[in-house]
């Protein structure tokens, strides 16, 4: 069991909760409440509110396809910088 425990001054609990109220319809209790459910991040009761969730990065089944993966980052930027060069005419010419 993980213990959240966050001191907020009362000062910045009103300014966080004037903040929520301005981008919500909550009420003042509503907001109040809200914030002590995400532990006072008035940027998390807003997201929460607006529907937006954290996007998760997709996860590499096999090391086959984290090895394949790394390849084509190489190779793309590898033809990035490529075509940056030659766009500059910078390339060598091949004889």
């Amino acid at each position: 069991m993980e213990d959240n425990i966050s001191l907020v001054e009362t000062v910045q609990i009103e300014e966080k909760i004037q903040m929520v109220l301005r981008q919500t319809d909550y009420t003042i209790e509503q907001a109040r409440e809200k914030l002590k459910e995400n532990n006072f991040d008035e940027i998390l009761t807003i997201k929460s509110y607006l529907g937006i969730t954290e996007k998760k990065e997709p996860q590499i089944n096999s090391l086959n396809q984290a090895i394949y993966k790394q390849i084509r980052h190489k190779l793309d930027a590898n033809m990035r910088d490529y075509n940056v060069r030659v766009e500059k005419g910078e390339a060598k010419k091949l004889l």
